[in-house]
């Protein structure tokens, strides 16, 4: 299980643009770290970076687990990860019903954690509307079932709290809490502060 990432003088360069240089973090069972900068900083290239679908131009991302050793970077992604991107990635023809089996199903899961997902995010009355009729804030919300019913040790989301009204917001926050409670790791890029205390690691960038 992760139980920490490190960046080790981590660059990513897009075109002729460097986004940053020589990035040194890490990030402990039991945190959550808020990525901020302008726009264009490079904050979404980060979650992709380390969530493996793009390649770093320099240095290490890497994985340990809670003895310190080196975890299999293709391993850990993939049973460890998850990336929740500033778009949902739901198919808008299914049902909310089937759309919540699909990523649970493909993320490994057990029937508890789907459950836990509709409880946790009140999903039962959308369940059988398809997914296109829903709302952002409860498309939004069906997506981060997935974070529940599959669990797994690193959280990266990109602006999570988004499309989410007052109500939900402070769902989602105890549900991080909990995450957190049980040596869960969060990176989240956002522009609006998490309602929580945070570590922040600011790209900086131009306006």
């Amino acid at each position: 299980m992760i139980h920490s990432l490190s960046l080790s003088r981590l660059s990513i360069v897009r075109g002729e643009r460097v986004l940053f240089r020589e990035l040194d973090f890490e990030l402990q069972a039991g945190e959550v770290c808020a990525l901020v900068g302008a726009n264009g900083a490079g904050k979404t290239s980060l979650l992709r970076a380390v969530a493996g679908l793009i390649r770093q131009d320099a240095g290490e991302i890497i994985f340990h687990d809670g003895d310190r050793n080196r975890l299999d970077p293709r391993e850990a992604r993939g049973r460890e990860v998850h990336l929740l991107g500033h778009l949902d990635g739901l198919k808008g023809a299914r049902t909310a019903r089937d759309e919540l089996a699909f990523q649970c199903d493909w993320l490994g899961h057990t029937q508890d954690g789907v459950d836990e997902a509709v409880e946790t995010f009140g999903l039962k009355p959308l369940l059988d509307l398809e997914v296109r009729k829903l709302s952002a804030g409860q498309r939004r919300r069906l997506a981060l079932g997935r974070l529940v019913g599959s669990p797994r040790a690193l959280w990266l989301l990109d602006e999570p709290m988004g499309p989410l009204d007052a109500r939900w917001r402070a769902v989602f926050a105890e549900a991080m809490q909990r995450h957190l409670r049980s040596d869960g790791l969060i990176l989240a890029a956002v522009h609006d502060a998490l309602p929580m205390p945070v570590r922040t690691l600011d790209l900086g960038g131009l306006a």
